[in-house]
């Protein structure tokens, strides 16, 4: 893009009024700022580096900041520069990974539309939250799609069919990124049998505002429960199963396409510790629950998918022997009481990646390339189910 430069002063000095003064032996410094502000290619390398909120508040200096901030080739560069704040934790909590850069939880509580069930969160997806009504019943969930930065939500329309239909819900998952899925879509599976194999998938799209059958009928073996679903690289993937579930659904050719399995999976049960994709990259953490109190138990792999969906490399090895001494409270009889509930990738080039560990009462952000560990804050486990409990937060520019 090439820089215009434009007569007009005003909408730089209204934003930064600190750098347009009337004392005529700053004139140097007021030139300058006049520039910069006509110069499209150096005004993005300025907004680019601020916070979501700073951007939506530039948006309203003038059209062309308006044009210039929700311009597809800002949110894409700006994608790059997303930063991960913290975690949503249950429906009451949100701890900041980091205490330095003063960040809080964006929203008071999350019942933004006063649904008078209670809302709970479902799925984090690249900033916004794709939440459900607290009913008992799927039939009678309403879903919602949430931008906690922008404080916009969105009601998903009932999947058609009646109360029947609803009640066969059995995934209701989110896809959205801001560069490959600006129009978020919700994906749904409903079985076509009570008890049996067969399933239909609908899609919902935010840019039709409709819902439509995908893919008519499809079976699986050994009754799947297409649970902890996680948009990545185009598609809905599903936590793998050693038995039976291994598969994603790739939105764009809308097919069900098979996911390849990690070798240490073929040859034995092993249980999911963590399935979740952060900054571009889908990981998976494994961790053998045949296995009685050992110090294997903490020496751990996180595999990374391949982009083409070929299969999965160990991209990190981690080694926690260190924990046990720090936490005591995590030795338990046959194992240890300790779970992975995030893993969150270097911002950029050099920046550390680290994982999220919680303890029966902490919470602990743990450097995978240093090994140095920090506690979050307190916890109390117990009133949380695994890591489908905790919710990544990440500041988002979306609209809808």
């Amino acid at each position: 893009m090439r820089g215009k430069i434009r007569k007009t002063e005003a909408p730089f000095q209204t934003y930064f009024p600190h750098l347009s003064t009337e004392d005529s032996g700053e004139q140097s410094s007021h030139h300058s700022a006049a520039v910069v502000a006509s110069n499209d290619d150096l005004l993005i390398e300025i907004l680019i580096r601020l916070r979501v909120k700073p951007i939506l508040r530039c948006k309203s200096v003038s059209k062309h900041w308006r044009w210039l901030l929700s311009n597809r080739c800002f949110t894409q560069r700006y994608d790059k520069f997303l930063k991960s704040p913290g975690l949503f934790v249950g429906e009451y909590m949100y701890e900041a990974f980091s205490f330095r850069n003063g960040y809080r939880s964006p929203v008071r509580n999350y019942n933004f539309c006063s649904d008078p069930r209670g809302i709970k969160i479902i799925q984090s997806c690249n900033g916004l939250l794709f939440c459900s009504s607290d009913g008992l019943y799927r039939g009678t969930r309403k879903y919602y799609v949430f931008n906690p930065t922008t404080k916009q939500f969105a009601i998903i329309p009932l999947v058609p069919g009646g109360l029947a239909v609803r009640q066969t819900i059995r995934f209701m998952g989110l896809a959205f990124h801001p560069t490959d899925c600006v129009h978020y879509k919700v994906v749904c599976v409903r079985a076509l049998e009570p008890d049996g194999g067969l399933f239909q998938i609908q899609i919902y799209s935010s840019e039709t505002r409709k819902w439509k059958i995908s893919i008519e009928s499809f079976s699986v073996d050994h009754k799947p429960t297409f649970k902890n679903g996680v948009y990545w690289n185009g598609a809905i993937h599903w936590a793998p199963s050693y038995r039976n579930l291994h598969m994603y659904f790739k939105l764009d050719v809308e097919q069900l396409q098979p996911l390849p399995l990690p070798e240490e999976m073929k040859s034995s049960p092993m249980l999911i510790m963590y399935f979740g994709e952060s900054r571009g990259h889908l990981h998976l953490i494994l961790n053998n629950h045949h296995e009685k109190h050992s110090m294997l138990d903490l020496n751990l792999n996180v595999y990374e998918m391949l982009s083409d969906h070929s299969g999965w490399f160990v991209k990190y090895h981690v080694e926690l022997y260190k924990l046990p001494r720090a936490f005591p409270e995590i030795v338990g009889p046959l194992d240890y009481d300790l779970e992975v509930i995030d893993v969150v990738r270097g911002q950029e080039e050099g920046e550390d990646t680290f994982m999220v560990l919680i303890t029966p009462s902490e919470m602990i952000k743990y450097n995978i390339r240093n090994s140095r560990y920090k506690v979050i804050g307190p916890l109390d486990k117990s009133d949380f189910e695994g890591y489908s409990g905790y919710h990544r937060y990440i500041e988002a520019l979306g609209y809808f």
